[in-house]
């Protein structure tokens, strides 16, 4: 009979042969896990291929298809709601900014021109349409030069401003010229006059303000110069000003200097300029100089140029009083000197003042004493009222020049003065961001290209995907969300970038069709349970152009949220695994806005 029982030498080689197999299938799997948490494993492999065949270069073939899915249900064939196009009228909406609002509230101190958003039920749920004959704006910096009509159909400036060279029409574009009001013979010949005066060749200047901007000229030309200039001005009846600066490819934003201060965190410029821009700088005594110097950097320069300044020359052309001209230039003066402004030039219709470094060399220190504010916090400013006091000199480290200040650790992290960001979570916010833009450059092989002008980061956190792909042929619109754990702008800044406080549940102060890439990381899930994630995406749908490009990063269960409703947006979108793998569950979807434009037939509310 055959048993089954074996003799002692079979049983212990049996023993040891499955110990051995057991110890060598353990170390072999812990290998694998290793190799593969390292990024160079199956995980990563499967993210490579899936990468290399969604490559954007050629986006309209941007295809949906991904292994995850929402809440077991296949996305492919889920139904989701369908988004129609709003009338062709509101192809221009500003929602916070629309003109039959603001002329319900009082004129008082520009307040009608500041931001008054709709109400809950005031929202529109519809796309807004691209004008008939929209088309991709110009590379730059031929988009400088020249935009098409189609996309700002507006030619009043070109007859209120023809003497002044700002814009001129010509077959179906329209052509700028570089001059502006106060500088007729050209943006560059005016920069030159105040290179005389202000170093911008080596580096300290690299961030500027431009208040009253008009079409932005003075910044488009400052490119050249390497500095990027922050311009703003109001909706109003010069209409589409702000609108041809971002076709140009020019940053700028809806703004106005009213009651509430303006959404930039204090000492961000190297230099602020008004360019007869018609702000009342002694009105409510000195609140908007007051409002400047806040936001100028110790050390900066402020340039005034036009009225009143060379009122003995000019008071008449302004039809206004030499008594009247006389007596607002000497307030403007007082207001400078109590707030540590030396005058360093004038000539002719243009003065420059220079904020000084320090207070400790400041005259009237009594007067200025009893006009210091009492704040907590000189950088909480969203929807603050603007106050007539001077905000205190910060203690500052010495700010690298431009482009070394780009990757230095910033004075406000070297100073402890934004808690939880230290010189180590500098660096290492640097390191991961220069992994993700390029993995977003192997998705995208356009970016970095003049396809590519207006960017706009919608959570930027300290900045590094801006500092990370920093070109001449594109900028970087960097918004700090208000209700962000850290206030990291005054950071952004200091690295030699621009940006923007803003709230996300409410609409940007922008035209539409003004970006051509949109990157947001973590906004989603930032917002989860603030305002509906509809409304977001609906925002981000009316300021990016035609195929232009979004990339989100965010935690996959917030995704799949999203890339729900941009089904319904005319928008194709592909979801990818993280860098490091696909059991990471933070990924990323890129979208493309698929062309359309309006017609009379449409007609949604």
């Amino acid at each position: 009979m055959r048993g089954s029982r074996m003799n002692p030498g079979d049983r212990r080689t049996r023993s040891t042969m499955s110990i051995v197999i057991v110890m060598s299938l353990c170390c072999f799997f812990y290998i694998l896990g290793a190799w593969q948490k390292s990024g160079t494993g199956r995980g990563d492999s499967i993210a490579l291929r899936v990468t290399k065949e969604t490559d954007c270069t050629i986006l309209p073939n941007l295809h949906f298809e991904t292994h995850h899915s929402l809440g077991g249900v296949n996305p492919l064939v889920m139904t989701n709601k369908f988004f129609e196009p709003c009338h062709i009228r509101y192809s221009d909406y500003t929602p916070c900014q629309d003109q039959n609002r603001a002329m319900t509230f009082p004129r008082e101190n520009m307040n009608y021109r500041e931001r008054h958003c709709p109400a809950e039920n005031e929202k529109m749920h519809c796309l807004i349409p691209a004008p008939k004959g929209y088309v991709t704006p110009f590379p730059w910096p031929k988009s400088r030069e020249y935009v098409p009509y189609a996309n700002a159909p507006y030619k009043n400036l070109t007859v209120e401003k023809a003497v002044q060279n700002w814009v001129q029409f010509e077959g179906d574009v329209f052509r700028f010229p570089g001059g502006g009001t106060m500088f007729p013979n050209g943006a560059n010949a005016y920069i030159d006059e105040l290179a005389s005066v202000i170093p911008f060749t080596d580096g300290t200047i690299r961030t500027a303000l431009d208040t009253g901007c008009g079409i932005a000229s003075w910044g488009a030309y400052l490119m050249d110069r390497n500095v990027l200039t922050m311009s703003f001005a109001p909706r109003d009846s010069h209409e589409a000003q702000v609108q041809f600066a971002l076709e140009r490819g020019v940053p700028a934003v809806i703004g106005v200097l009213g009651t509430i201060k303006l959404p930039y965190p204090s000492g961000s410029f190297d230099m602020a300029h008004c360019s007869r821009c018609l702000i009342p700088w002694k009105s409510n005594d000195g609140m908007y100089m007051f409002e400047v110097d806040r936001v100028l950097k110790p050390g900066g320069y402020w340039i005034l140029s036009g009225p009143p300044i060379n009122w003995k020359t000019n008071h008449q052309t302004w039809k206004r009083s030499k008594e009247d001209s006389e007596a607002e230039q000497n307030v403007i003066e007082k207001i400078a000197e109590m707030l540590c402004w030396d005058k360093i030039h004038e000539k002719g219709d243009t003065v420059i003042w220079r904020k000084k470094a320090d207070s400790n060399g400041c005259r009237n220190k009594d007067d200025r004493a009893s006009k210091m504010c009492k704040i907590q916090d000189a950088d909480d400013v969203w929807y603050k009222k603007m106050e007539g006091c001077i905000t205190p000199f910060p203690e500052e480290a010495q700010l690298q020049k431009f482009p070394d200040r780009l990757f230095a650790a910033p004075p406000r992290i070297l100073q402890g003065r934004t808690p939880g960001v230290t010189e180590e979570t500098f660096e290492e916010d640097n390191k991961l961001w220069k992994k993700y833009v390029s993995t977003y450059k192997r998705i995208n092989k356009l970016i970095g290209s003049s396809r590519y002008r207006n960017i706009m980061d919608m959570n930027a956190g300290l900045g590094s995907f801006t500092a990370v792909i920093d070109s001449p042929i594109s900028w970087v619109m960097n918004v700090v969300p208000t209700i962000s754990e850290k206030n990291t702008l005054g950071i952004i800044y200091e690295r030699g970038l621009i940006g923007i406080y803003h709230d996300w549940c409410e609409a940007f102060s922008t035209y539409p069709r003004t970006y051509d890439l949109i990157h947001a990381s973590g906004l989603f899930s930032l917002y989860q349970n603030k305002c509906n994630i509809e409304d977001i995406l609906l925002e981000m749908d009316r300021i990016l152009r035609p195929e232009g490009t979004v990339i989100l990063r965010d935690n996959v269960e917030v995704l799949n949220k999203v890339r729900r409703t941009v089904m319904g947006m005319r928008w194709k979108s592909k979801l990818l695994d993280h860098e490091d793998g696909p059991h990471i569950p933070e990924k990323i979807l890129v979208s493309v806005k698929k062309y359309w434009v309006g017609n009379e037939e449409e007609n949604s509310s």
